[in-house]
C-alpha cells in the first residue's frame, strides 16, 4: 500500500498471539475514527488459517481496547466477501453482531459462480459475434499506456469528470510488484486499441477493476469480446466472477444499465457491508458460553 501512503493517516495493526503474527487490519485514520483501509478495494481483519474463533474474539476485543486508548471512537469496517476466502471465516461478521455495530452501507455486486455457471443471454452473444466479424482481436499485454490515456481517461473525464483510482505510474508498478495478479487485457480493431480490462486475479476470483470501451463499443461488440475473453480465459482454479459494485450512494440506489448488462453476461447479486462500531464496547464485550 505504501505508493499511496502520502493520501492516508495509515493506522493499520497486527495482533500477535504467542509471539505469532494472528491477525492483520489494514486501516487509515480520520480524526476520531479509523477505517478498514480506504485506499483498499477490500481489506477488513485478515486472519491466519489456523485461527479459531474464541482466539478471533479475543483479538477483536484487543483492537476495540486499544483504539480506544489511543482516542479513537469509531471503527468503521468494511467485510471483505465471503467468496474471496480461500476457507469459511464469517467470525467477523458474528463478531460485529455482539458488539451491536451498525449497518451503514450494504453495496449489490454481481458475481459469476463458475461452478453454477449461467450462459451469456442472445444480446451479449450477438455482441461478441458482432465483435468477431468486425475483426476485432483480444490480448493479454503490458500496454497499460493505451487503455489508461486512449481509452479510460479520456471516459471518466467525459462521463464523471473524475479520474482513475490509480494513476498510470501506480497501476504497473503495482503490475510490476505483482505480475501474476494483475494483468491487462486489450481489445484492437486494425491494430488500434478500442477497449479494455484491468484484471485482478486472487486464489479464489477473477476481477476487472477498470472496463471501458470507445465511443464504437456498442457497434463493435468490444466490451461482451473482453468480459467473454477474461471469465474463460483467467477461470482456471477459480470459483468466481466478481463484477463489481452495481450500487451507488452508500448502496441505496442501483445502476440499472450496469445490473443489466452484468445479469446478461449470467452474474447475479451478492452483497458486501460495512459497518461503524463503537471503540467503547471492547472493555465490556463479553462471550456467553455453555
Amino acid at each position: 500500500m505504501d505508493y499511496h501512503s502520502d493520501r492516508f493517516e495509515d493506522f493499520s495493526l497486527m495482533v500477535f498471539k504467542n509471539e505469532e503474527l494472528f491477525a492483520v487490519l489494514p486501516a487509515n485514520r480520520k480524526d476520531n475514527r479509523v477505517i478498514s483501509h480506504q485506499g483498499l478495494t477490500y481489506g477488513s481483519l485478515v486472519l491466519q488459517k489456523s485461527a479459531k474463533l474464541l482466539s478471533v474474539f479475543e483479538a477483536y476485543k484487543l483492537l476495540l481496547i486499544f483504539l480506544a486508548s489511543e482516542g479513537i471512537e469509531k471503527l468503521d469496517i468494511r467485510v471483505i466477501p465471503s467468496f474471496y476466502n480461500t476457507i469459511p471465516s464469517d467470525e467477523l461478521e458474528y463478531l460485529l453482531f455482539l458488539s451491536e455495530a451498525k449497518l451503514v452501507k450494504r453495496d449489490a455486486i454481481m458475481l459469476l459462480d463458475y461452478q453454477h455457471k449461467l450462459k451469456f443471454q442472445k444480446n451479449r452473444r450477438e455482441g461478441i459475434n458482432k465483435a468477431i466479424r468486425n475483426g476485432l482481436v483480444v490480448t493479454v499485454d503490458d500496454n497499460f499506456e493505451g487503455f489508461w490515456n486512449e481509452i479510460l481517461i479520456p471516459n471518466l473525464q467525459q462521463k464523471h469528470g473524475a479520474a482513475p483510482v490509480h494513476n498510470l505510474v501506480e497501476i504497473e508498478l503495482l503490475a510490476k510488484r505483482f505480475p501474476k495478479h494483475i494483468k491487462q487485457v486489450n481489445v484492437y480493431k486494425d491494430n488500434k486499441i478500442v477497449a479494455g480490462t484491468t484484471v485482478f486475479l486472487t486464489k479464489t476470483t477473477v476481477h476487472p477493476q477498470y472496463v471501458s470501451g470507445n465511443t464504437d463499443k456498442n457497434a463493435y461488440g468490444s466490451l461482451d469480446l473482453a468480459y467473454d475473453f477474461c471469465i474463460n480465459h483467467f477461470k482456471d482454479g477459480r470459483r468466481y466472477f466478481d463484477f463489481n459494485t452495481s450500487s451507488e450512494e452508500n448502496g441505496k440506489v442501483l445502476n440499472e444499465g450496469l445490473i443489466f448488462w452484468k445479469e446478461s453476461c449470467g452474474a447475479r447479486t451478492f452483497t458486501v457491508d460495512n459497518y461503524v462500531v463503537d471503540t467503547a464496547v471492547g472493555q465490556s464485550l463479553t462471550l456467553a458460553l455453555k
